[in-house]
């Protein structure tokens, strides 16, 4: 990594007036959705609205926590969360729009579950099947050391009920974007995640994004290449007491 690859990148994905043109291959548009079709599935309540802080209460009292007591959470706070960060909202002239908005409508981001402690769901890595709103089952051990150091030995992940890890795959965006994709992608990320502490936040759960981690090997517990689809972003939820 060079002194200065972020200062470089900033400047050669400007726009620029003039300069912005190409055609869209059609064709070749990148699926939206990834599925685990030979995967088990676990169906997820459909849970789309449930009591809940004000909005004002809830912009007050998000925010960072690293510590979480045993209490575990359950899988309709878990549908919940997964639906409100990246579910489906709204199906709109055959367009399926989900509850982050995301450049072009493109979708790059993908969710995985880690949980050690939910009730009626096995301690595994899961993958969240937005289309059908379920888990595929990927994993079925106590990731929680490894994902911790992977985070730079933080410790969060040992301690909380669940993480959820994002992915982006990143030819969903560049088949429109090209280069400058990159800035969208982070950008999708970090609206999904504020969505989800948002949301942590009106269950009175606690939340901790995690930005810092070594990519190679979070991406080697997901099983993905790290070049056309890679780690992004983690966020630990668990309660408090």
């Amino acid at each position: 990594m060079t002194n200065k690859i972020g200062d470089d990148f900033q400047k050669q994905t400007k726009y620029q007036r003039g300069k912005i043109g190409g055609f869209l291959d059609w064709p070749n548009k990148p699926q939206i959705y990834k599925q685990y079709p030979n995967n088990k599935k676990i169906q997820l309540p459909i849970v789309k609205q449930i009591e809940t802080l004000s909005f004002d209460q809830t912009i007050k009292q998000r925010k960072s926590i690293r510590k979480y007591s045993q209490k575990p959470l359950n899988l309709k706070q878990v549908a919940y969360l997964l639906w409100s960060c990246t579910g489906i909202q709204r199906i709109q002239r055959g367009y399926e729009f989900r509850n982050a908005p995301s450049a072009g409508a493109l979708y790059p981001v993908e969710t995985y579950l880690f949980t050690r402690n939910t009730k009626n769901l096995q301690t595994g890595l899961y993958h969240y099947n937005i289309q059908t709103n379920s888990l595929e089952q990927l994993q079925q051990e106590d990731l929680s050391e490894q994902i911790a150091k992977a985070c730079l030995g933080q410790n969060m992940p040992i301690s909380a009920p669940i993480t959820i890890i994002w992915s982006a795959i990143f030819q969903r965006s560049k088949w429109k974007y090209k280069q400058r994709a990159y800035r969208y992608i982070y950008l999708d990320a970090g609206h999904i995640a504020q969505n989800l502490a948002l949301s942590a936040t009106t269950l009175g759960l606690a939340s901790c994004q995690i930005g810092a981690f070594y990519d190679d090997e979070i991406n080697k517990i997901l099983k993905i290449d790290g070049e056309n689809e890679s780690a992004i972003y983690l966020t630990t939820i668990g309660n408090t007491n």
